[in-house]
């Protein structure tokens, strides 16, 4: 009996180990994959440069290399795909700063301080003086960033025509699910969020669970949201930034000739991004009005009144959303590059 469980044992083992060989056979035949997850939309500019890395990628990789690219959040908010991320189901990641503040919070000083920019110039001053030690911070935690990006400045689209600050305390604003510091701050300020999947704003206008949603232009526009949320007051309220991200992990396996082509790819992507920025919004604003949404410019009146109302959020922001240290030092810079430039 003791010898026949002996046998039984290494029949076992023998099949385990056979097993084994041909799954590692089937991943050599299949060659090396990347998985990158967005919650862009399927066909944007975000989805098309992704596409064109993963081209070049897989050209230096050669053999049978795979690149899948999840668009329209189907792996899941950008909080969620980093730690997929972190358990190794997913490669890289196009994340915005709410999504980067979930490695370190340090990076939510682009993007978490309403009003605190005025250009894409002052956006770009700052993050170049920050760069290295932003990039540095999010490698001590795995990730490496292949290259930076923009999405627009954040606008109000609302189903009533809201102009004030006032105004839109009636307002059931849109907020992101996972952003708790940004609900808790609306809260603070007397404003009513909603937290909702980016996939449930559609729905949720519709259906009035939602009568504002603050987003760029472009995700208006692939979303919809205008054609339920016709108004829009022209304020912007903040940048969106991020940046595309993969796993040290990931990066580390790749053959040399790989990774070489995905960092020259990822310079050029990062290029891509920024020629368009610039005319972007304006672009999709007017293809808006074409279909009849209606626009607010703020008078200077009214601008002044928005700066009040941002201004009061700052202490808020600093200690809690954003990290002191890194609030002060961007204070600084912009002081610094509106004096030598006299902006």
């Amino acid at each position: 009996m003791r010898n026949w469980h002996r046998i039984r044992l290494a029949g076992s083992l023998a099949v385990a180990a056979l097993s084994l060989c041909m799954h590692a056979a089937e991943a050599a035949e299949r060659g090396p994959m990347l998985k990158v997850a967005t919650v862009a939309p399927k066909g944007s500019i975000y989805h098309r440069v992704l596409q064109d890395v993963g081209e070049k990628w897989k050209a230096a990789e050669r053999g049978n290399a795979q690149y899948i690219v999840y668009t329209d959040s189907v792996q899941g908010p950008e909080a969620e795909t980093v730690r997929r991320m972190r358990i190794g189901q997913l490669s890289a990641s196009m994340v915005s700063i709410v999504g980067l503040s979930e490695i370190d919070e340090s990076v939510a000083v682009m993007q978490f301080i309403p009003m605190m920019f005025r250009s894409w110039e002052e956006v770009d001053y700052v993050r170049e003086k920050l760069r290295a030690e932003l990039e540095q911070r999010l490698r001590a935690k795995g990730f490496v960033v292949l290259f930076w990006g923009e999405g627009g400045w954040v606008q109000f689209f609302s189903k009533s025509p809201y102009k004030t600050p006032e105004d839109f305390k009636k307002a059931r604003i849109f907020n992101w699910a996972g952003d708790t510091s940004q609900s808790d701050l609306m809260k603070s300020l007397g404003y009513r969020p909603v937290v909702l999947e980016l996939t449930d704003i559609l729905p949720s206008l519709q259906t009035g669970m939602i009568d504002t949603v603050p987003a760029a232009p472009l995700w208006a526009l692939v979303g919809q949201f205008d054609r339920t949320a016709s108004y829009m007051l022209r304020i912007n309220w903040v940048p969106i930034v991020g940046a595309v991200v993969m796993s040290t992990k990931s990066l580390d396996a790749m053959s040399p000739a790989g990774r070489a082509a995905l960092l020259e790819a990822s310079v050029s992507a990062g290029e891509t991004l920024r020629t368009h920025r610039n005319t972007r919004d304006d672009e999709i604003i007017r293809a808006l009005e074409a279909r009849g949404l209606k626009v607010t410019t703020p008078t200077p009146e009214l601008e002044r009144d928005w700066q009040e109302l941002a201004r009061k959020s700052w202490p808020r922001i600093r200690g809690t959303m954003v990290p002191a240290e890194m609030f002060d030092r961007v204070e600084r810079l912009l002081a610094e590059y509106r004096a030598e430039y006299k902006k």
